[in-house]
């Protein structure tokens, strides 16, 4: 069930990445993240009474706070990089970054998978490079520097790394998130208004940044229901996978193609994940 949870967490997380992406591209990354924030916000407001009842706890808010911050910072990292590089290049080495860090944090605090998931969460790790790896242009269809969005995409592998093991840590309901998500609007927002960088969007971008705000909150809810179910090194792992929704749906409404290497990406990440399952 938790590896099922978790792939459902990688899928939403890679569309919500895909149109923050696509909302980098036209509008300044102070002004998407914090918007796309504010829906991230209601969408967890929302599902505080089906998730959540009841008042939250001090370490729970105080957990969601530092989320909050390392979260931000990820996301306008990876935005950036998005926008600046090439998609298929900034997404997977976030992804491995991101798994490798919780992946280290379980091994720390006992965690043992059995030896097929350890096989397994090994094969997911490469495939998250392979999945997109043999494309050379961005999510437009333009080319661009391979180097380009490289310290953006490692900040916020980093982050996002981070983000999966303090969330591990709470007690997995909606009012981490829901802390961690008035953190970063606030310490976003008044960045960009410090900087005067905030501009009022215009509506085409403003439904996409809708999307990638109500995605991504899906994303962190589907995360943390998998940890009910298995190990952080599992779902993290698992839910890295989500680069393939971005690079799916970039071929889909974008017209971008998958190569040789992709596809044999695409099939290790299936048989990873049967592995996983197995262990």
């Amino acid at each position: 069930m938790g590896v099922i949870i978790a792939l459902a967490a990688a899928a939403v997380y890679g569309a919500g990445d895909f149109f923050g992406g696509l909302a980098t591209k036209r509008d300044s990354v102070f002004t998407v993240v914090p918007l796309t924030g504010l829906f991230g916000l209601a969408t967890a407001l929302v599902a505080v009474p089906l998730l959540s009842p009841g008042a939250p706890s001090a370490r729970d808010l105080e957990l969601g706070a530092l989320v909050g911050v390392f979260g931000g910072v990820a996301i306008a990292c990876l935005y950036r990089g998005l926008a600046i590089g090439s998609m298929s290049v900034v997404a997977p080495i976030t992804a491995v970054i991101a798994a490798v860090v919780p992946v280290a944090f379980g091994f720390i605090i006992g965690e043992r998978p059995s030896a097929f998931a350890i096989f397994g969460i090994v094969l997911a790790i490469g495939a998250v490079a392979l999945i997109s790896s043999s494309s050379h242009e961005d999510v437009s269809g333009q080319p661009e520097p391979r180097r380009a969005g490289l310290v953006e995409a490692f900040a916020a592998g980093i982050g996002f790394g981070l983000l999966y093991v303090i969330l591990s840590q709470t007690s997995r309901g909606m009012w981490p998130l829901v802390a961690a998500r008035v953190v970063s609007v606030a310490s976003v927002g008044a960045v960009a208004l410090a900087l005067r960088r905030f501009t009022v969007p215009a509506p085409k971008s403003i439904r996409t940044m809708a999307w990638s705000g109500v995605l991504d909150m899906c994303g962190n809810v589907l995360y943390l229901l998998s940890l009910r179910y298995t190990f952080i090194s599992v779902a993290a792992v698992i839910t890295s996978l989500y680069p393939a929704s971005t690079v799916m749906l970039a071929r889909m409404v974008l017209g971008e193609r998958l190569g040789r290497v992709q596809w044999i990406g695409v099939g290790c990440a299936a048989i990873g994940i049967a592995l996983i399952a197995r262990g």
